[in-house]
């Protein structure tokens, strides 16, 4: 079976520990500066206490430095990067092109480098170029079908990473501008302010409304569950969770649960076996509402409802009383339920339970007949919060020639001396003694696979003393495994021939050396990136998305008039249509 990766979010120390227990193979996360969640920064002292952490399970640690910069946070960019190899980081990802520059030019340690989805990889011409400059990896695009990834993989000989679950950005990402538009706060600069996530007006030229008040760019979130083993066999090194902002328990449940199926189809990169208390369940976590995408052909991936996690299906209501009513569902105290009403979402908290009758804290819009949803299990978080799901290395246990020794499921090896004494007069028992405190590894990072007890002339010696000694053979494991740690060099990367002669805005070029990375690679850059121009000129591309409101109201391959974005102040922005490519456009006002 092939080996890959199964790649998990983390925004703090807490939760980077809780994927890798839960079967992460590598953590990404965010430092101090130049991340693309800015709410998400982490210092170096805490990177460092997870590199050590992780490093243990053979987990690779990739730190996030995915905004563009200007030349002052270039140089800084650079710094933060030659600290974080020297506390073992392993890769970074990365979107400015100045910093490919630097790498160039010798600025930058030999460290992985991966181009950050935002780099805007969705044809195999972009992949074969990033590939060309002997990056170790490139994240492509989400909007991408099966058989487009496994194009990508095909035709490059770098590792491929795709995205597997969680938000979608209804705009290529890299390519969103209407946050910065809206109010100065840039996608690019980690400050995104979520704008496709608020209410709009579809209208025509003559000012016919099409939908009113609706969330219009707002997409359920990603699921590819039922690909996994699709992705697996295409080629796809990587598997990646999106949600640097998500809570632990939120981390915990989804990488638990694509651990155990990426199990079944694949051998896995990091060691260890993961000792779950939970069932991880995707229907109880946050979600919008599950699509697949564009994997397998254009499906109904947008919530016009609601941007709020409307978690799983529990039923309709069977009968109504005064203060409470019947369903066919366990719920709990506390547990959080939603329902349309009136074209919202709206909602309320369990009270009390009897049997199916469910006592909510208020009864406004229910009736006989409503379908439920509950967004929070409050029994499922429990689980999540107070888990001690833990991850452990196995290891043998070998008694011989006066040493134990012990062998870990990767070989690493090392051994102690048992202490001199008199021979046991009960040798059964003291077998019976070395076996049972060996099995209690307790907080240690292993678990006992198998003990052999070969010596035939064993030295008495107490229970307290077999317990001292297992604890110093294991933390001398621990230590011998991080010696043979090695972190992968990233080659010496050059340029290569960039597939377009020029490129304005999009091209999110920010400072003068991501500019002269581009003249090198043959290609002039005609205007820098929106966030270095003094305004916003009209009917110019803020989003370029392959969520169509054409196919999403029925219009798809019929002539209409010219069609509007209007938000909640009135702005309107012009709709254009790429029908040839199947992508809808959102211009600037």
């Amino acid at each position: 079976m092939k080996s890959v990766e199964l790649l998990a979010p983390a925004k703090n120390l807490e939760t980077a520990i809780g994927a890798i227990n839960s079967g992460a193979d590598a953590i990404y996360i965010g430092a101090t500066d130049f991340g693309a969640r800015k709410n998400a920064p982490n210092s170096l002292e805490d990177i460092e206490k997870l590199v050590k952490f992780a490093h243990i399970f053979n987990v690779s640690i990739h730190v996030v430095i995915n905004t563009i910069l200007n030349n002052k946070e270039l140089d800084n960019a650079i710094d933060l990067v030659k600290n974080l190899y020297n506390i073992g980081v392993d890769a970074i990802i990365v979107q400015d092109m100045g910093l490919l520059k630097a790498a160039i030019d010798g600025k930058l340690p030999p460290i992985e480098i991966h181009a950050s989805t935002q780099c805007n990889t969705r044809t195999l011409e972009k992949a074969k170029f990033f590939d060309s400059l002997g990056l170790a990896r490139v994240i492509l695009a989400r909007e991408l079908s099966i058989d487009k990834i496994a194009e990508s993989c095909k035709n490059t000989r770098c590792d491929i990473e795709t995205f597997i679950h969680g938000a979608l950005c209804v705009s290529y990402s890299g390519q969103c501008y209407l946050s910065f538009a809206n109010g100065g706060r840039s996608a690019n600069r980690g400050e995104c302010a979520q704008p496709c996530r608020k209410k709009y007006s579809l209208v025509d030229e003559s000012g016919k409304v099409l939908l009113k008040d609706k969330y219009l760019l707002s997409l359920k979130d990603f699921n590819t569950s039922e690909n996994i083993e699709k992705l697996i066999n295409c080629g796809v090194k990587s598997f990646k969770i999106e949600g640097r902002l998500k809570d632990i328990s939120y981390v915990r449940n989804v990488t638990a649960y694509y651990n155990n199926l990426i199990n079944k189809y694949a051998n896995r990169t990091s060691s260890g076996k993961v000792f779950l208390d939970f069932e991880p369940n995707l229907n109880k976590t946050f979600n919008r509402g599950y699509t697949s995408y564009f994997l397998n052909g254009r499906e109904q991936c947008f919530n016009f409802t609601s941007p709020k996690s409307r978690g799983e299906k529990i039923g309709k209501i069977l009968r109504m009383y005064n203060n409470s009513f019947e369903i066919d569902a366990d719920l709990h105290p506390q547990d959080g339920i939603c329902f349309m009403n009136n074209g919202e979402m709206t909602g309320f908290l369990v009270n009390k339970v009897e049997g199916r009758r469910v006592y909510p804290n208020k009864m406004d819009g229910l009736k006989n007949g409503l379908i439920l949803y509950r967004n929070f299990d409050s029994k499922f978080e429990k689980q999540l919060e107070t888990s001690k799901t833990v991850r452990k290395i196995g290891v043998s246990i070998i008694i011989e020639n006066s040493k134990i020794i012990a062998i870990d499921e990767d070989s690493n090896s090392v051994n102690i001396n048992l202490p001199d004494g008199e021979i046991a007069q009960n040798i059964e028992k003291l077998k019976q003694n070395y076996t049972s405190q060996f099995n209690k590894m307790g907080d240690s990072n292993f678990y006992l696979m198998n003990i052999k007890i070969l010596d035939y002339n064993l030295k008495f010696i107490p229970v307290s003393k077999i317990n001292e000694l297992r604890r110093i053979l294991l933390n001398m494991l621990s230590e011998e495994r991080l010696r043979n740690y090695k972190q992968k060099p990233q080659k010496p990367i050059g340029y290569a021939e960039f597939s377009e002669r020029e490129i304005d805005y999009k091209g999110n070029v920010f400072n003068s050396e991501a500019e002269k990375f581009y003249d090198n690679c043959n290609c002039k850059v005609i205007e820098p990136a929106l966030e270095a121009q003094q305004s916003i000129k009209p009917n110019i591309e803020l989003m370029r998305t392959k969520h169509c409101l054409k196919f999403a109201t029925g219009l798809c391959g019929k002539a209409c008039k010219k069609l509007y974005l209007v938000d909640s102040k009135g702005k309107k922005y012009p709709l254009k249509f790429d029908c040839k490519n199947c992508e809808m456009v959102v211009l600037s006002p």
